[in-house]
Parts: structure tokens; sequence; C-alpha cells
């Protein structure tokens, strides 16, 4: 049973344990990632999510499988939510044939259709048209499906974001935009790059509209911002999201980098304070434990699965073989 201290809320106790087994699985599969990454089976870089989950959880939560999402570079958490497979996962960022892009993708470039997560791009702001694209598709074919792309705010300074918000607004696209602000592009912060921290005051004017989450780690203000996104989009009414997270990882890599002075270890321990995962003081302890228990099942069956997948071959590369 449910811990008695979680509070009454018209969100089903179902919901309210799949997004904390959610944010749990992202976090423990990333520590996973950094064990993998320190022992040299990932040899590309990888960017974190640690710290961010509950913007991939919350939304996720508001989405039907049927419902398409592209993302970043930093994909991992999306994927996940978006229920693409753990095992092809693992594979991919192994450089492993079983991986869910032959392993030619690596880490920035995970896949899985049959999920709806379509595919994730590290190119700044270049996957915001492919959501604005598949949305346009699904109007254009009358079918009851949303896009949704996720981005940093770095990606809001890209030319391809406005022309991707301008064109779903004059065409009333299903698309939904979420824009993870977590104060950073690489090392540089918000304020030195644009005029102000808050981005849904210059997003509004276009016509769309507009939710910011000043705590974007609260998993429950997420999700309820994210059902009235997703219920507005459905309806050809494209809507923005601002969730105000925070990485506690460096940009790139297993590490921290508070020593590179672009930010302060004071801040960082502000935000842990409101840590995704403190949303586990609604469960008992048992509950957690089961939850601990079948997610590190599934990661070591993963792990095992992409050791034993080969690598791909010369002859794949050369023919465009991934799959």
């Amino acid at each position: 049973m449910m811990a008695e201290k979680l509070e009454k809320s018209d969100i089903s106790q179902k919901i309210y344990y799949e997004m904390m087994r959610g944010m749990l699985r992202i976090r423990r599969v990333e520590e996973k990632i950094i064990e993998l990454y320190k022992a040299g089976h990932i040899v590309a870089p990888v960017h974190l999510s640690i710290g961010q989950e509950a913007s991939a959880v919350g939304v996720m939560s508001a989405l039907r499988p049927s419902d398409k999402v592209v993302s970043t570079h930093r994909c991992h958490g999306h994927y996940l939510a978006k229920g693409g497979n753990l095992e092809k996962m693992l594979a991919e960022l192994c450089g492993r044939s079983g991986g869910c892009a032959g392993g030619y993708g690596g880490t920035m470039h995970l896949t899985d259709d049959e999920s709806g997560f379509v595919v994730a791009a590290p190119i700044v702001g270049a996957s915001i048209a492919f959501a604005v694209g598949i949305a346009f598709a699904a109007k254009l074919k009358c079918e009851d499906k949303i896009a949704v792309a996720f981005f940093g705010d770095g990606a809001v300074e890209e030319g391809i974001f406005w022309e991707s918000v301008n064109f779903a607004s004059v065409h009333r696209l299903p698309v939904l935009f979420v824009c993870e602000n977590n104060l950073y592009a690489t090392h540089s912060p918000i304020l030195k790059r644009q005029p102000s921290v808050s981005i849904v005051e210059r997003v509004s004017p276009h016509g769309i509209e507009c939710a910011m989450i000043e705590n974007g780690n609260d998993v429950l203000a997420v999700y309820e911002a994210a059902k009235k996104a997703v219920s507005s989009a459905r309806n050809n009414r494209p809507f923005f999201i601002e969730t105000r997270t925070y990485r506690y990882k460096e940009h790139w890599g297993a590490g921290e980098d508070w020593h590179l002075g672009y930010r302060s270890r004071e801040e960082g321990e502000r935000w842990l304070l409101r840590d995704p995962l403190s949303f586990r003081e609604k469960f008992a302890a048992e509950e957690i434990a089961g939850m601990e228990a079948e997610i590190k099942k599934e990661i070591d069956e993963a792990e095992r699965f992409a050791f034993s997948s080969r690598a791909p071959d010369s002859e794949e590369m050369i023919k465009g073989k991934i799959i």
C-alpha cells in the first residue's frame, strides 16, 4: 500500500507509482551509464539528465502511446520515459549491433519509433523542426496524435526554434514544445545569452499558449501543466512549456564540474533540495525497495544483452545497414 502521507488528488495511485518508478529508473540507468563510461565501454560523449527526470516523466505521463516525441543530445530520460527499449539503448551506447540504431548512432542518436520516440538529434535546435513536421503530417492525415519536442534553453537562441514556433502557430499544429531550462548552455549562464531568465514571455506573443513551471523538478506540477498542454495540442492549438530544472553533472561526461567556476556548488545544493527523487517521500519504504529491485534486475539484463551483442561490421557500415 502507498504510504498514508500521499495527499489526496484526482491523479490515480497507479500514475503516482509509475511516475516515481519512471524517475527512479532514469536515475539508476544513468548511474549505470556512468559506470560503463568510466570503464571505457562507452566511448562517445554522454550527456546525462540526472536532476532533470521530472520533466521527462511528467510530460510523458500525459501522453498516449501513439504520440510522437523528438529529443536532443540529452535524450536518455526522454527515451526511457516514452517507453524506449532499455536493452537496445545500452547496446547502442556501447556501439553494438543490437542497439536501437545498429550501434552506429551512439548516445546522442537514440530511436525507438514503436514506443513513439522518433529520434534524438545532437545539433542544437534541429529536432524541433522534426516535431513540427510530424505534427503537420498528423494534421494533414487527420490522425489523432500530437508531436512533442524536448530541447534546452540554448535552443531558443537558434533561428529554427522561432521558425518552428511561427509555423506551428500559423498552421495551428498539434505540437507541444517543452523547453527544459536548466539555466546553462554548456558553460554559459542564461543571463549572459538572453535578456531574461523567462523564456515564455518571449514566446507567447507568437500566438502560442504558454506555461512556466518554476520548479520543474516537481513531477506533479509538470504533469498537471502537461495535461493542459497536451489537451490544447490535441485540438490543434500548439503549446509551449518551460520547466526550470537543473543538471547535477557536467555538460557532458560522468563527473562534476564545480571547479570550472561557471556555476557554484552552493547553487547546486539549493537545487538538490528540490531533487526529483524526493517524490519518494510519498511512498512506503518497502514500495521503493520493490522498485529498486525491479529496476536493478532490468538494468542487469540490459547490460548482459548489450555485451552479448556483436559490434557492427565494416560491410554493414558501407551498405548503410543499421537494423
